[in-house]
This record gives C-alpha cells, sequence and structure tokens, in this order.
C-alpha cells in the first residue's frame, strides 16, 4: 500500500446547520454548511499498520513525546488505565474512547485503528473506482449549470435504467460487496447526473430523486473503504439533490446519510442534532406516511442513538431507541424501504452496538448471541456478528469471539478483512494471545492480510 504521505486528507467541520423556512418547493427543508480544511498526513501508515490499537497508541504517545500519565490526564483516566490498554490487557474497543485519545494525540481516528483512508492510496494517474469517484465529487461543473461540455451534455439513460443500476449497486453494498458496487458508482453517478440535468421538464423532479439516491449510495461506500470526509461531500451533494426533487421521504433518507458521514467522522454531537432535526421535518407526513417514510424516520433515530452513545449519553440513546422501536412497530416486520434495512430487528442489532459503545456488555452479551437476523441483508448480519464478537471478547470468552468471527467470514470475507473490529480482534489475539497462536487464527490473519511480522516473536 502506498505511503499516505503522498496525498492530502480532507477534515470536514460542520461550523453552522439551521432548518431553512422552506425549500424551492414551498416545504420545510434542512439546509447546513460545511467548512473544508486540509491539512497534511503523516506518514505514518507502513510503521502502524500491524499493530494493534493499543499498541498504536503508544506509538503515537512517544511520536507526540507524552508520558502515560499526561496522555491519560487529556482524556480523563489514570495511567495505569493508560498503560494497561497499550499492554493489551484491556481492550480499547470503544469508539468515544479511541476519538478522545486521537483528538489528544493530534491524528485521525482513521490513524488511530490503522485504517487510512482509501482517496489516499491514489497516485497521479491513478483509475480506479475510487480515483473516479473523487473526481467525480470534487468537480464543480453539474453544480454550475451555466457550464457545459461535451460529457455535461450528452443524451441521458432513461429513467428506467437509473432506476435498475441503481438497485443492482444498493445489493451489492447490502450483501457487503463493497468493491462491486464502488466500481459501477462512477458510471451511474455520471449518468444521473446528467440525467438530473438534460431530461425533459416532467421527469427531472424523479431525476433529482434518483441522484439523490445514488449520492446516498456513494457516501454509504466511500464510508465502509474508509473515507468520511468524501462520504460527506457525496452526502450533502445528495442532500441538494433530494431537496429538489422534493419527495421527503427521499430528503430524509439524504439527512440521514449526511449524519451517518459526520458520526463516522466523529463528529457525534452535530450527528444526533442533525438526525433528531430530520425527524422533526418528517413528522408531519407521518399521518398518511407509508414504509418509505416510516423506515426513514427509523433510521434517522438509530443514528441519534449510535452518536448519543458514542457521546456517552445514556438518557439520550435510550429515548431515541424507543423512537425507533415505535417506528418499527408501524411497519408490522423487518422491511427495506428505500434501502434501509429498517424494522425491529435492526433496532434491536442497534441496542446491542449502542450497549457495547456505552460499555453495557452484559446487555450485549444478554441480547446478542440469540438475535435471529436472517430476515436483515448480509451488511447489517455481519455488523452484529462483529457487535456479539466484542461482548465475548470483552467478557473473556475469546474461543466464542474467534468462532463468532469465522462465522461472520463466511458471509462477507471482505467485511471481515477490512472492518477495524474484526482487524483489531485478530490482531489482539495474535499478539498477546496465551502461547502461539491456534492455527487457525493464523490461517484468518493471512487472510485478512494481517502480516506474519505483527505477530510475536
Amino acid at each position: 500500500m502506498p505511503q499516505v504521505d503522498a496525498c492530502r486528507k480532507a477534515w470536514f467541520d460542520v461550523f453552522a446547520w439551521q432548518p431553512a423556512l422552506t425549500d424551492t418547493a414551498g416545504k420545510p427543508g434542512i439546509t447546513f454548511r460545511v467548512r473544508l480544511n486540509w491539512r497534511r498526513v503523516e506518514p505514518v501508515w507502513g510503521s502502524t499498520e500491524h499493530l494493534t490499537n493499543g499498541e498504536r497508541v503508544a506509538w503515537y504517545r512517544r511520536r507526540r513525546g507524552l508520558s502515560q500519565e499526561v496522555l491519560a490526564g487529556l482524556v480523563g483516566r489514570t495511567g495505569d488505565w493508560l498503560s494497561k490498554v497499550e499492554n493489551g490487557h484491556i481492550p480499547l474497543d470503544r469508539l468515544s474512547v479511541l476519538r478522545r485519545l486521537a483528538d489528544a494525540l493530534g491524528v485521525s481516528l482513521g490513524d488511530l485503528i490503522g485504517e487510512p483512508s482509501v482517496a489516499c492510496d491514489a497516485t497521479d494517474g491513478d483509475t480506479t473506482p475510487m480515483s473516479a469517484l473523487r473526481a467525480l465529487l470534487m468537480d464543480y461543473r453539474p453544480l454550475t449549470p451555466i457550464l457545459s461540455g461535451p460529457d455535461l451534455d450528452a443524451e441521458p439513460s432513461s429513467l428506467a435504467e437509473l432506476e435498475h443500476e441503481l438497485q443492482l449497486v444498493f445489493d451489492a453494498y447490502q450483501a457487503s460487496r463493497f468493491s462491486i458496487a464502488a466500481s459501477r458508482l462512477p458510471l451511474l453517478l455520471m449518468d444521473t447526473i446528467l440525467a438530473a440535468r438534460n431530461c425533459d421538464h416532467d421527469k427531472r423532479c424523479r431525476a433529482h430523486e434518483l441522484l439523490a439516491l445514488t449520492y446516498q449510495a456513494t457516501a454509504a461506500v466511500l464510508t465502509k473503504l474508509g473515507d468520511s470526509g468524501l462520504a460527506l461531500v457525496a452526502a450533502e451533494r445528495g442532500l441538494t439533490a433530494a431537496q429538489s426533487g422534493g419527495e421527503c421521504a427521499v430528503v430524509g433518507s439524504l439527512i440521514r446519510a449526511v449524519a451517518f458521514a459526520l458520526l463516522s467522522a466523529g463528529r457525534n454531537e452535530p450527528a444526533r442534532q442533525l438526525s433528531e432535526a430530520g425527524a422533526s421535518y418528517l413528522r408531519p407526513y407521518l399521518v398518511n406516511g407509508d414504509g418509505n417514510l416510516w423506515s426513514v424516520y427509523g433510521t434517522l433515530f438509530l443514528v441519534a442513538s449510535m452518536a448519543a452513545a458514542r457521546s456517552g449519553d445514556r438518557a439520550s440513546t435510550a429515548g431515541c431507541l424507543h423512537e425507533a422501536e415505535v417506528a418499527a412497530q408501524r411497519l408490522r416486520g423487518d422491511g427495506n424501504h428505500l434501502w434501509t434495512a429498517f424494522g425491529p430487528t435492526n433496532v434491536k442489532i442497534h441496542r446491542i452496538n449502542t450497549a457495547m459503545e456505552l460499555g453495557d456488555v452484559q446487555i450485549a452479551l444478554d441480547l446478542g448471541p440469540g438475535l435471529d437476523t436472517s430476515a436483515v441483508p448480509i451488511e447489517r448480519r455481519v455488523r452484529h456478528l462483529l457487535d456479539v464478537a466484542r461482548a465475548y471478547n470483552a467478557s473473556g470468552r475469546q474461543d466464542s469471539a474467534f468462532g463468532t468471527v469465522l462465522a461472520a467470514e463466511r458471509l462477507a470475507p471482505d467485511q471481515i478483512a477490512n472492518h477495524y473490529v474484526s482487524r483489531r480482534l485478530v490482531c489482539t489475539w495474535i499478539r498477546h494471545g496465551h502461547g502461539e497462536p491456534h492455527i487457525e487464527l493464523v490461517r484468518l490473519a493471512d487472510r485478512m492480510g494481517i502480516a506474519r511480522t505483527s505477530r510475536r516473536g
């Protein structure tokens, strides 16, 4: 993997957002502004790629010239706690704690968990799907109707063709086939931009809705591939397109996409506030709401619950989960309206996830292992299994945790190979387990690309 000192990473600071009085159609809307700052990323990936989270904390701490006591004090902990974290005796698996450590060390969360942005892997002349998506998202011409060019004035594809391709992309995403989704997105995004710009007037609203949902798929894939900054650009573009389309469920879905991108970037409070504002925007439409509307409304509270849990706010977490559960009950079963995978099962998955974020391991163990997730997409099922594995590991049941990770890998090998939770668990077992690692663990590490040099001895 190329060194990350060859690129710059975008960091987005949401400095103002507020409910707008009306959008262009005279309906309630949501607007917010984004400030873009560039900063140089240190060339650290090659040096820390195969360290555990605790070892990586120690590595950055020494580079910053901080003692354990000083760094621990900056995050409200003791020096003894930090020593145990760095030595692998205490698991470092709560994003809220990781975020505080990253801020105190002056690095990104991705650097601290060993996931540099995929956008930084490209070099000049790169023709990968990621570089194509980046080029499209950084192109200002589609945002300026007075500009034109041969690529922007081409004949658009039919809306039926675009709907079919969008379905294929979301299907690939929900099946945890993220590389396939990424490979299809550049052409789809360009085609939907053309359709929204050039199609007949009577079809323009639907074209903008398809463009918004394509931006949503782009943001979701970019988040999975590690580029939360670029995901935020895509989600914000999608929200603008959704407001031009005018369908309130699609607008709410893109509000959720922006909130989730903020959450992935560690902006917990703005993510919670925007999710709750989005729910307030949708609430007047719920009287005659269909499955799309109730599903989007419920997922906004799921995002808000995750943001509250990562901030350590138990009361807000419980309140948001209750609101999501009420919305799920209106559906009378699990669904996948607007590709939300929303329903009672997804609410339960988030109860387990938020329990782990709050450090309530026993609650996760009580709810997680017996939960039937067969009715939700593979991406959701695998994410649930990773939380169950975290809970097993935190309770000292490494064999059960390892078996759960293997079960998740059988469902989605790419997701397990790249997710920070599975990589952290396997790297910790390899380096800090008792005795020599089991051959199956060694094989799993090899499949995940965790190098042999990371193992003890």
